[in-house]
This record gives C-alpha cells, structure tokens and sequence, in this order.
C-alpha cells in the first residue's frame, strides 16, 4: 500500500486560503453592487443574501444594522413566493416585487441558494430595475451561490 503524496498544504494553509478567498470575492461583490446602485439611478440600495437570510455582499451606505434587516425580509419574501409556487404548482421563483408607499422592493433568485434583493425609488421603471437586476445575475449568478450552513443544529 502507497502512502499518499504529501502536497505541502496543511489543512490550516487550505483554511486560511478559503478565507482570503472569500474576502476577495465580498470585496468584488460589494463593488458590482456599489456600481449597479451608481448606474441605476432610481436604485437605492442593492444586497446579496443567502437562503437563509444572510447578507453576503452589500452596496454602500448600507449600515450592519439595515443589511441584515434588508436580508431577512427579502429571504422571508422570497420563501414565501416560493411555498405559493409550491402549494398552486406554479414553478419556481424568477422574482418577488413588493410595492410600497415609497419604494418598490425587488427578490431575484441569484445563483444556488442566493438572492439579490434591491430597493429602489416609488417612481422607478420597474422594467429597467428588473432587466438591470437579471443582467447582474447572469454575469454573476454562478459566483453568487451560497453553500447551505453547516452550523446550524
């Protein structure tokens, strides 16, 4: 029996280059999403969630505090539409608009497990926003995809 070959990365190595990884790719991700909220001039504020509601990339001027807020309700819309979709055997989520008095909230299934939820102005052409919001995810869509939490109980 042949031992393995040693590859000269330690599991530690392999660690701490998908954490520097990870970062590099939030940092781009920020970036898409900063330059979608500059290009679009009625788009407020643009995040990426996970399924379960957490924010894994954020536009600027979104606080901690608003990001997570903005994350959960836009992964409790998207579970929603998907439990209708479900239950009236209507397909599968392509996005979920919610109309404001103010504003129009904007879900769009982004990659494995993801979403791109984005908030913009009353007055809006809510065309424009969801073509803008889907050429995003097709650029992106594949680096978008959020592996299920393995810490959870």
């Amino acid at each position: 029996m042949t031992a393995p070959k040693a590859t000269g990365h330690t599991a530690t190595d392999r660690t701490n280059e998908t954490a520097e990884a990870d970062k590099v790719n939030k940092v781009e991700l920020n970036w898409l999403l900063d330059e979608l909220v500059d290009r679009v001039a009625s788009i407020r504020k643009a995040i990426v969630l996970s399924r379960d509601g957490l924010a894994t990339g954020v536009s600027k001027d979104l606080t901690r505090e608003d990001s997570e807020h903005l994350a959960a309700v836009a992964s409790g819309f998207h579970s929603l539409a998907k439990g209708v979709g479900r239950h009236f055997d209507a397909g599968g989520v392509r996005q979920t608009v919610v109309e404001l008095d103010d504003a129009f909230l904007f879900v769009t299934a982004a990659g494995d497990g993801s979403c791109l939820a984005v908030l913009s102005d009353a007055d809006s052409d809510v065309g424009q926003v969801a073509y803008e919001m889907t050429l995003l995810v097709k650029r992106v869509g594949a680096h978008l995809g959020a592996a299920p939490r393995t810490d959870v109980p």
